[in-house]
C-alpha cells in the first residue's frame, strides 16, 4: 500500500518471543534468522493491502484497511514462519495480535488509544499465538479463512488498566492450538486497580520509570509532583508493565485517607494480606513475609504519611528483593531514594502553532478529545476551534486533571466559550466523575489538599510568591517577599520546602541561575490566598520597585559588553516587568511607570516588542504630564525610538521635539535625556530624507556625548552621522565615520551598534560596486543581529542581504532570504520593511520572468507607501525602479495597469500572504 490507511483500522501486532536470550546465544544466525523474518512479515503483509508502519528490532506494526485482510495476512505469516528452516537458533516463534478502532495518522505513523490496546493484547500472548480483540472479531468472524476457527478464551484484564477485553484466538489445524494461560493481569499476583478511562500519552515518563526500576541501584523510586499532574496513573501504568518482573506479585497500596504515619504499616499488612498474630509484632511479621519475596510495591499518596518514611528504609532493609514505588507531593527525603518529577502532558506552542493535523501529537490536546469524545460522540476539533483547544490546554498548564475537568465542560460549552471562562478556572472547574475522590472533583480541591500540607510559615511565602509573574529568581524573592524581614520562614528553606512538595517547579534561567515557576492553576489559588492575607498591595509594591531597580540596572548594561546576558535576564523577567507595570498604572504612579517605561525602551526596541512597548510608555505619558522632566524624556525617547521602527515618523518626530521642549523649559540643556533625544530625532529626520538637518541634530549629539563623558551616546551619535552622510551621497566621509564607529563599538563591546555599522557600511560599500565585499559586511551583521535576538534589525538587514543575492542573480537565496525579512517584519508590524520587503518580492518576480507578479506586487507596495507615508528604501530605488520599468515594458501598458490596479486593491495582509505563499510555491 504506498500511501497510510485512514479510518478506522485494523492493526496487527508481532514481535518474536524470547529474542534476546536468542540474541545473546547465537548473534550471527539471528542477524540470518531476522533478515528472513522480515521478508516474511513484508511479503505478507504487502499481498493482503497492508502497511508496515513502524518496526522496532524484531517487533512489526501494521495497518489494513479491513480485518479480513489483516487475519490473512496473520495466518499467511505464521504459516510460513513453522515451516521455514531456522539453521543455528532453532525455531522461531512469533507472537501476533489483532485489534480494531480509529486511530490518528501523522507522517506514516499512527497514534491513540487503539494502539495502545493492540500493544497490552499482543503482550499477552506466547509465540506462535494469534490473538484478536473482541472488535476485530466481531469484523472477521463471518469471512474466517478456509479451516479456521476462532476460540473464545474469555474476558481478560489487559496490562493497560482499562476494562476487561474478550479474547479470541486464531484456530488452524496447521497451527499450535495450545498456549499456557494469557499474560494478562490474572496470571500474576497483583491486585492493580482497574482504570475507568484509557491512559493518554505518557509512553515516555512510563518506560522511564520502569528502566529505573529494573536497576539493581534502584530500591526506592519516588514520582513526585503536584496534585493532578497525574503520578498515580503513571505508576499504576509502570507497575503493570513491570509484572513479568516480580514474580511474587505487584500491589498497589492507597494511603490518599490516612492521617497518621502509624497507620502505614497497617496499611501495608491489608494491602498484602499478611496474617497478623499476636505472639508478633506487626513490623517483624511484615518484614519475615517480605524477606525471601522478589515483590513491588506501590505506596501512593505518601505526603499523607511523610512521617512514616523511615519504616519504607526498615522494610527495604530486611527484603533485598522488595522495590518501592511510591507516589507524592513530596519526596521521601531517604538515603538511597531515586526521585522522579511527573511533568506536565506535552503541549503546543501557541506563538508556532501547529497545523490541525498535527495538534493532536501533543498529549494535553490528545487527552482533552479523548475525554469530550466520551462525553459527546460526535466531537472533533476543527480548523475554527484548534486554536481555542491548543489555548485552553496551555493555559491549564497541561495538568492532566484540569483538561479532564474541562473537557466535561464540552457539552454545554464549546471550546471558544471553555475558554472565555477559564479567567477563574477554579470555579468553573468542578464536577468531576462521582466516584472520583472528593479532592479530585474539583480542582481547587485538589490543590487545597497540597496547601494544607504547608506550615503555617511556608503557606505565608507561598501566598507571597505569587505576586511574581512568569517565575522568580532566589534573589528576587528574598528582596521581594522578605522586604521587612517579617517572613516567618528562611527564604532558602522556604522555597526547598515548596519545591519538595511540587507547589514549585524548578528551571534554569539566564546566565544557568535557577528560576522557580509555579503552574498557573495553582498559581491563581496563590493569588487568592494573598488576597486574603491583607498583605496583597504591600507586597505588590515591594515587587514593582525591585523590578524597577533591575530594569534601570539593565538599561546600563544593554550598552556595554554584556548586552546579550542582559537582555536575555531581560526577557526572562518581562512577565515580570509587566505586572510592576500593570500595578503603576493601576495605582496612579506615574513617575514609577515612566521611569520603568523608560529603562525598558532599549529592551524593547531589540527585541521588537515594538507595539507593546509604545503602549505602556503612551499610557504613562498620558497619565500626569507634569512630573520630573528628565523621566518624561526619557520615556519620550522610548516613544519615538519605537514608532520610528515601525515607520510612524509624524509620532516620532512629535514625540522627541515635545521632550526637547520640555528640557528646554526646564533648563536641561546638558542632560543624558537630551542626547538620546537629539540622537533618536537624528534617525527619525534621515528616515524622512532630510539628511542636511539629520547632520547637524547628529553633530550637536556628538558635541553633547563628548561634554557628558557618554561612551554609548558618542557610538550612537557617530553611528547617525555616518548615515547621514550615506544618504547625502558623501561616501568617502560616510565610510570614514563608520569604520570610526566599528572601532569605538568594538571597543565597548557593543554588538548591537556594531552590527549596525556594519550593515550601514555594507550599504556603502554597494553603493561603490563591490557586491562581494558588501555581503559579507551584511552577513556580519545578520550574525551578530541573530546572537542578540533582535528580530527587527535582521528583518532590515536581511532585506538588504536579499538584495545583494537578486543583483548577483542568485534567484533562489534571494526568494528565501526575501521571505525570511516579509515574515517577521509583518508579525512586528514594521511597515518601512514591510513595504519594502514587497518591494524586493515584485523585483524578484520580474527577474523569474512572472510579470503579472510584480506588477500586482509592486501595486500593493506602492499602495502601503501612500497610505503610511512611509519613504521608500533609497539604498536599491534606482535599481529597483529600473527593474520594474523593464517589466511594465514587456506586459505592455494595459496589462500592467490592471495587474498593478490589482495589487493596489489588495489589504496588506493580503499582499504579504500573496508574496509569501508564491515564492513558497516557486521554491516547492
Amino acid at each position: 500500500m504506498a500511501n497510510p490507511p485512514t479510518g478506522t483500522l485494523t492493526f496487527l501486532f508481532t514481535d518474536i518471543e524470547g529474542s534476546t536470550k536468542m540474541w545473546e546465544r547465537s548473534p550471527k544466525a539471528m542477524q540470518r534468522a531476522l533478515s528472513r523474518h522480515d521478508e516474511i512479515l513484508s511479503e505478507a503483509t504487502e499481498k493482503r493491502g497492508g502497511y508496515v508502519f513502524k518496526t522496532v528490532g524484531d517487533a512489526f506494526c501494521c495497518a489494513f484497511l479491513t480485518t479480513p485482510d489483516a487475519l490473512e495476512a496473520a495466518l499467511e505469516a505464521q504459516r510460513a514462519l513453522l515451516g521455514e528452516e531456522w539453521e543455528g537458533t532453532g525455531s522461531i516463534r512469533v507472537r501476533m495480535a489483532l485489534h480494531t478502532g480509529a486511530a490518528e495518522e501523522r507522517e506514516g505513523d499512527y497514534f491513540g488509544p487503539p494502539l495502545n490496546r493492540v500493544a497490552r493484547l499482543l503482550s499477552a500472548a506466547h509465540g506462535g499465538q494469534v490473538l484478536l480483540s473482541l472488535p476485530a472479531q466481531e469484523l472477521v468472524r463471518d469471512q474466517l479463512p478456509a479451516g479456521t476457527s476462532l476460540r473464545d478464551l474469555g474476558e481478560h484484564r489487559l496490562k493497560d488498566l482499562f476494562r476487561p477485553e474478550r479474547v479470541f484466538q486464531l484456530v488452524s489445524p496447521d497451527l499450535p492450538s495450545e498456549f499456557p494461560p494469557l499474560r494478562t493481569l490474572e496470571a500474576y499476583r497483583n491486585n492493580l486497580p482497574l482504570q475507568p478511562t484509557p491512559l493518554v500519552g505518557r509512553e515516555k515518563e512510563v518506560s522511564e520509570v520502569c528502566d529505573l526500576l529494573r536497576q539493581d541501584e534502584t530500591r526506592l523510586l519516588t514520582l513526585t509532583g503536584p496534585g493532578g499532574i497525574g503520578k498515580t496513573r503513571v505508576a499504576l501504568q509502570a507497575a503493570a508493565d513491570l509484572l513479568e518482573d516480580f514474580p511474587e506479585g505487584t500491589f498497589f497500596a492507597p494511603l490518599a485517607t490516612l492521617t497518621e504515619a502509624e497507620l502505614l504499616l497497617p496499611a501495608v499488612v491489608e494491602t498484602l494480606e499478611v496474617m497478623e498474630t499476636a505472639e508478633r509484632p506487626l513490623d517483624e511479621s511484615l518484614k519475615d513475609y517480605l524477606s525471601e519475596r522478589r515483590l513491588l510495591l506501590v505506596l501512593d499518596n505518601f505526603e499523607q504519611v511523610l512521617g512514616a518514611a523511615p519504616t519504607v528504609t526498615e522494610l527495604l532493609s530486611a527484603a533485598p528483593g522488595l522495590k518501592v514505588l511510591a507516589t507524592s507531593r513530596a519526596p521521601l527525603g531517604l538515603y538511597g531514594e531515586h526521585e522522579f518529577p511527573v511533568p506536565p502532558l506535552s503541549m503546543p506552542d501557541l506563538k508556532r502553532p501547529p497545523p490541525l493535523e498535527r495538534l493532536t501529537q501533543y498529549e494535553a490536546v490528545g487527552l482533552f478529545l479523548e475525554r469530550a469524545r466520551a462525553l459527546k460522540p460526535d466531537f472533533s476539533i476543527t480548523n475554527e476551534s484548534a486554536p481555542a483547544v491548543a489555548e485552553i490546554c496551555v493555559r491549564l498548564d497541561g495538568l492532566p486533571l484540569a483538561i479532564e475537568l474541562a473537557a466535561a465542560r464540552i457539552r454545554m460549552l464549546p471550546p471558544k466559550a471553555l475558554l472565555a471562562r477559564l479567567d477563574n478556572r477554579l470555579k468553573l472547574l468542578t464536577g468531576g466523575a462521582r466516584d472520583l475522590p472528593v479532592r479530585q472533583r474539583t480542582l481547587r480541591g485538589t490543590i487545597e489538599w497540597s496547601y494544607d500540607l504547608l506550615e503555617e510559615s511556608e503557606k505565608s511565602l507561598f501566598a507571597r510568591l505569587s505576586v511574581f509573574s512568569g517565575g522568580r529568581t532566589l534573589g528576587a524573592i528574598e528582596a521581594v517577599c522578605d522586604k521587612e524581614g517579617d517572613l516567618p520562614v528562611d527564604t532558602f528553606d522556604g522555597v526547598s520546602s515548596l519545591l519538595e512538595k511540587s507547589l514549585l517547579r524548578q528551571e534554569e534561567g539566564a546566565g544557568g541561575e535557577p528560576r522557580f515557576v509555579i503552574l498557573e492553576t495553582i498559581h491563581e489559588f496563590a493569588r487568592g490566598k494573598l488576597q486574603d492575607s491583607g498583605e496583597a498591595e504591600e507586597i505588590k509594591r515591594a515587587h514593582a520597585e525591585y523590578f524597577l531597580v533591575l530594569a534601570e540596572e539593565a538599561n546600563q548594561g544593554l550598552k556595554g559588553a554584556n548586552q546579550l546576558e542582559w537582555l536575555e535576564r531581560l526577557e526572562a523577567e518581562h512577565d515580570n516587568m509587566r505586572a510592576a507595570l500593570s500595578w503603576a498604572l493601576e495605582h496612579k504612579e506615574a513617575e514609577e511607570a515612566l521611569r520603568l517605561g523608560g529603562a525598558l525602551s532599549w529592551f524593547w526596541l531589540m527585541r521588537g516588542h515594538y507595539s507593546e512597548g509604545r503602549r505602556w510608555l503612551e499610557g504613562a505619558l498620558a497619565m500626569d504630564r507634569r512630573g520630573a522632566p528628565e523621566v518624561r524624556a526619557m520615556a519620550q525617547v522610548g516613544v519615538g525610538a519605537l514608532a520610528q521602527e515601525q515607520g510612524d515618523f509624524d509620532r516620532a518626530e512629535e514625540t522627541c521635539e515635545e521632550g526637547l521642549e520640555l528640557l528646554a523649559h526646564e533648563g536641561r540643556e546638558a542632560s543624558e535625556a537630551k542626547l538620546y533625544l537629539l540622537i533618536c530625532l537624528g534617525w527619525v529626520i534621515s528616515s524622512r530624507e532630510d539628511p542636511e538637518r539629520a547632520i547637524q541634530l547628529f553633530e550637536e549629539s556628538l558635541a553633547l556625548s563628548r561634554g557628558l563623558r557618554d561612551t554609548w551616546g558618542l557610538g550612537g551619535s557617530l553611528l547617525g552621522l555616518a548615515t547621514a552622510f550615506h544618504y547625502r551621497g558623501d561616501h568617502l566621509r560616510a565610510t570614514e565615520l563608520f569604520e570610526k564607529s566599528i572601532d569605538h563599538f568594538r571597543e565597548q563591546g557593543d554588538k548591537q551598534g556594531l552590527a549596525n555599522c556594519l550593515n550601514n557600511l555594507g550599504m556603502v560599500v554597494y553603493s561603490q560596486g563591490d557586491l562581494e565585499r558588501a555581503g559579507k559586511l551584511t552577513e556580519e551583521a545578520v550574525a551578530l543581529f541573530r546572537e542578540l535576538g533582535a528580530r527587527g534589525d535582521i528583518s532590515l538587514v536581511l532585506y538588504n542581504l536579499g538584495w545583494i543575492a537578486l543583483l548577483q542573480n542568485d534567484l533562489g537565496k534571494a526568494a528565501q532570504i526575501f521571505r525570511e525579512s516579509l515574515a517577521p517584519a509583518w508579525d512586528l508590524g514594521l511597515n518601512r520593511e514591510v513595504q519594502s520587503a514587497l518591494e524586493g518580492f515584485a523585483c524578484l518576480a520580474g527577474a523569474q520572468g512572472e510579470a503579472e507578479r510584480a506588477a500586482k506586487l509592486w501595486g500593493a507596495a506602492q499602495a502601503l507607501h501612500e497610505a503610511k507615508g512611509i519613504p521608500r528604501d533609497t539604498d536599491f530605488l534606482a535599481e529597483a525602479d529600473a527593474r520594474i520599468s523593464v517589466v511594465r515594458s514587456g506586459m505592455g501598458e494595459q496589462a500592467w495597469q490592471e495587474a498593478w490596479r490589482k495589487g493596489r486593491a489588495m489589504a496588506i495582509e493580503e499582499a504579504v500572504s500573496y508574496a509569501l505563499e508564491g515564492e513558497e510555491e516557486a521554491s516547492g
